[in-house]
């Protein structure tokens, strides 16, 4: 009976895992990747303004 306890145990923290990960996943949207794009676009443009400065 106790190796039937100690099976159970990674049986019961996998589902458990399986579980907080699809919740933890639930929220997450979709963003795309224009927000980062803007900017590195604007940290480029400010390092260029930079360089030429000089």
């Amino acid at each position: 009976m106790a190796v039937l306890a100690w099976l159970l145990i990674p049986l019961v923290a996998g589902v458990g895992a399986g579980l907080w990960g699809s919740w933890a996943n639930r929220t997450r949207r979709v963003r795309g990747d224009g927000p980062e794009l803007d900017g590195y676009a604007r940290f480029r443009a400010a390092m260029e303004r930079s360089h030429t400065g000089s």
